[in-house]
């Protein structure tokens, strides 16, 4: 009976042991990889190149959308109604910063294969997020401070000097209504050009912000070698392209640049994730995601970009729209606003159950 035990609890330690040790394989930084064949290959580049297609013309259309659209007078940016598309873009934007480009460097920087020191002792994705975001704070700050205080040294009054010829011939009245009135009509400019100017910034910094995120993700598809990883992800980046596309648009058509530089930004926003796909592509062979390099680089990038974007939709795009005195004024416009900031949230959010 005794021996019958002794047995019995050797053999229960024995499989304790097993599965702890099965366990702790799993969880270890070696990622098995099946060497993939011929036909596998083949696939998953015409997976690819599909998606090099695909993203290209779904960013197309996305950005061009309200660009072109200010020929119609819903997608006017003077018009009110533009508060709506607006804010549709706006909750795509913070849902691509809190739902798709966090996660996933909080994944990153905490993933297993680093060393416990020092990305387990200290939270970095939030940390550089933060000093993303306050960073993209100092930086308008500073430049439309500069921009107010140039523009106040302009519209400095003439000394008294200056003005005594006026009063000799007895235009004093006269030049006084004029002074006022161009003085009124210099205060109108300056609003005018700080709000093109914070309007340019807000639509560099997004199209940065989201050009980063958009290479890592084409670089992340490319070097995939698994056609059942890649098929299902060619409707849903599409989708997630267009909407970020949108939201870019809406900005650029705001800041009202020339037609050389809205090109080129459309452009560029354009090729970005069909550029990652092709690097992703082309370093297939040598790359490795999971090594800790790929890692901690990756994750980088997306806390401070993902930092970015939450900022630009809440402070550029939702605060300013919202607290707008037009949009406070009618409360059907700011019900339409807040339908489509859900609505635009909610898209980006599905897209994330697609995997995307």
């Amino acid at each position: 009976m005794i021996k019958f035990s002794t047995t019995k609890f050797l053999t229960i330690c024995l499989i304790i042991t097993l599965q702890q040790n099965l366990v702790l394989s799993k969880c270890g930084c070696e990622v098995e990889t099946k060497e993939p064949n011929n036909k596998t290959s083949s696939l998953a580049l015409k997976y690819k190149v599909i998606a090099i297609a695909t993203t290209f013309v779904a960013s197309l259309v996305g950005i061009c959308i309200p660009i072109l659209g200010q020929r119609f007078s819903f997608l006017n940016p003077e018009n009110d109604l533009f508060f709506l598309p607006k804010a549709f873009a706006a909750g795509v934007i913070l849902a691509t910063g809190f739902i798709h480009i966090l996660p996933e460097a909080f994944e990153n920087l905490t993933n297993p294969c680093l060393s416990e020191k020092p990305w387990s002792m200290f939270p970095f994705t939030g940390f550089v997020a933060m000093v993303a975001a306050i960073g993209t704070l100092l930086l308008e700050a500073m430049v439309m401070g500069h921009l107010r205080r140039s523009e106040l040294m302009k519209s400095q009054p003439l000394s008294s000097e200056d003005e005594a010829p006026h009063a000799v011939y007895g235009g004093q009245g006269h030049d006084h209504g004029h002074g006022h009135g161009h003085g009124h009509g210099i205060a109108l400019d300056r609003s005018k050009s700080e709000k093109r100017l914070r309007n340019i910034i807000v639509s560099q910094i997004l199209e940065l912000g989201i050009i980063v995120h958009s290479i890592i993700i084409g670089i992340s598809l490319g070097v995939s070698g698994n056609p059942k990883a890649i098929k299902p992800l060619l409707a849903a980046l599409s989708f997630h392209q267009c909407f970020e596309g949108i939201g870019l648009g809406g900005s650029i058509s705001q800041a009202q640049y020339k037609n050389v530089t809205t090109t080129i930004m459309v452009v560029l926003f354009c090729l970005t994730m069909p550029i990652g796909i092709g690097v992703g592509i082309g370093v297939s062979k040598v790359y490795d995601p999971h090594s800790q390099k790929a890692l901690i680089v990756e994750g980088l990038l997306l806390a401070a970009s993902g930092g970015v974007l939450i900022y630009m939709a809440l402070v550029d795009l939702l605060a300013t729209d919202f607290m707008d005195p037009k949009m406070l004024s009618r409360f059907k416009l700011q019900l339409g606003a807040s339908f489509a900031l859900l609505l635009g949230m909610s898209c980006m959010s599905l897209l994330a159950l697609l995997g995307a």
